[in-house]
């Protein structure tokens, strides 16, 4: 009887999503969810912060550990769906996010807040894990699917800190419970979506992880508390050569398993490789400072000497501006990368990340002119969130599409990470001595003029993008696998 259930439960679901189009929509579900996690807690921080004694230094490191989260799951959860299945560890990814959501609502505290946080930055791996499913799925939609999914990130990044910003007017505190009725249809969505179609099985490599893990939280936090330790400290100087040699390791065992965490082998594709690179260096400003966005918005003038004075609404209005000119962006990349080429799509991404950032270090004394270089950046960002992961599908094999996508992932998670964790060092290398530490204005000058550098350095790395050019005998035979059970 059970195995009758079951079956009819399979067939029932094949019918459901024959076209593809059934299965888009349950993943557009999941992914609002990763929108909404993202994007509610940017305007609730500058006023919850202040009710749970929270500074500014303090709320961007919130921020910069939920980027370390991201940057440390992306690999782990992309590799586990590998080897385990993209259907199982979605369903896995989905609760660590809906227990740290209600953890948050339920009970607000500094604690809860970053237990908080760290489970929610299990969102990273919804995009690879839907990508294995859909290419194996539906691969006829790999690319319209991949925008129409970055173009529901985006919104349901702008639509859930507009519904926490409301939600918290009254009562900061309010704003937490924006996540959890989204959180429950998504696992919904989750439940009823098929997995893919390839054999899986393998096996994890603790040892990698543990190396990645180690490396990535020293790397992250020495660039944030390398200002207040001071760079020349025992303390910085040790944590740094600790990330260095740690990640070198990573690196050097990576190379030689047989079962690799993350196979750096695959960016021995120099087009896989220029995505990665341009992913890390288009995240860098456009995600790791979004922290810091909400900071300056909220600043009071009369108070710290610059700001737009933003309640949380209005804030979160603000980041609704910017990600529907990044939907824009999203939805129109299709379109332009056929009429313009990849490669140009990629640069011009970067190039206008860097005009928006510069737009906000010459005007950012009234609202108006710091709104426009903000729809610059978030109209670059839908540019560069959908080509970038459409392109790490396309440029490998099919089975190692999962993997591909999760290397991309990763690229954005280190890049979101390093820039916050640059910000935060930046932040606090200009503060003012007095009793309330507030940061100077040179502090955000500083971190648009690195998000600005970082960005046109990716623009300028695009440009290696060979898009018209066959990959060698050799290069495949650098990433092709042995066993299709050792990669996805």
């Amino acid at each position: 009887m059970v195995t009758e259930r079951s079956a009819q439960s399979t067939a029932a679901r094949g019918a459901l999503f024959a076209d593809g189009r059934g299965m888009l929509g349950a993943m557009a579900v999941v992914i609002v969810l990763s929108g909404v996690v993202q994007g509610y807690l940017t305007p609730l921080l500058p006023e919850l912060g202040g009710r749970l004694g929270i500074d500014g230094v303090g709320q961007n490191n919130l921020y910069l550990l939920s980027q370390c989260a991201f940057a440390v799951l992306t690999p782990l959860l992309s590799r586990l769906g590998d080897l385990y299945g993209h259907r199982r560890l979605l369903r896995v990814a989905l609760g660590m996010v809906v227990t740290g959501s209600l953890l948050m609502a339920v009970r607000p505290s500094v604690v809860t807040l970053t237990v908080g946080m760290v489970l929610q930055g299990a969102v990273v791996g919804f995009f690879p894990l839907l990508a294995g499913i859909l290419h194996s799925r539906a691969p006829e939609r790999g690319r319209s699917g991949i925008s129409l999914l970055v173009g529901a990130l985006l919104i349901s990044i702008g639509v859930g800190g507009l519904v926490a910003g409301v939600l918290s007017e009254g009562h900061a505190e309010a704003g937490l419970w924006a996540a959890v009725p989204v959180a429950v249809l998504a696992v919904i969505a989750g439940a009823v979506l098929p997995d893919s179609d390839r054999k899986f099985g393998g096996h994890f490599h603790f040892g990698a992880a543990a190396l990645l893990t180690v490396g990535l939280v020293a790397l992250v936090l020495v660039l944030a508390q390398g200002g207040a330790w001071g760079w020349t400290s025992a303390r910085s100087l040790g944590t740094g050569a600790l990330a260095v040699v740690v990640l070198v390791a990573w690196v050097t065992v990576e190379r030689r398993a047989a079962h690799p965490l993350v196979s750096v082998r695959m960016l021995r594709d120099r087009r896989l490789a220029v995505v990665s690179a341009h992913t890390f260096c288009a995240a860098f400003g456009t995600i790791g400072f979004l922290g810091a966005n909400a900071l300056f918005l909220g600043a009071d003038r009369d108070r710290v000497g610059y700001g737009m004075g933003l309640g949380p609404q209005a804030i979160a209005t603000v980041s609704l501006c910017m990600v529907v000119a990044g939907f824009a962006g999203s939805t129109a990349t299709p379109r332009l990368a056929r009429r313009f080429g990849d490669r140009t799509v990629l640069a011009t991404g970067g190039g206008l990340i860097g005009l928006g950032f510069l737009g906000m270090i010459l005007f950012h004394d009234t609202l108006p002119q710091y709104v426009v270089s903000a729809l610059v950046v978030g109209l670059a960002t839908g540019l560069f969130e959908s080509i970038t992961r459409t392109l790490s599908a396309e440029v490998v094999p099919r089975r190692q599409i999962a993997l591909a996508v999760g290397l991309n992932e990763l690229a954005l998670s280190l890049g979101a990470a390093i820039g916050a964790a640059v910000i935060g060092g930046l932040f606090a290398a200009h503060r003012h001595g007095d009793a309330g530490g507030h940061i100077a204005v040179s502090g955000f000058v500083w971190s648009w003029g690195a998000c600005a550098g970082v960005a046109l350095l990716g623009s300028a790395l695009a440009l290696a993008y060979g898009h018209a050019t066959p990959v060698s005998p050799s290069a495949a035979r650098a990433v092709r696998v042995t066993s299709e059970d050792d990669l996805a």
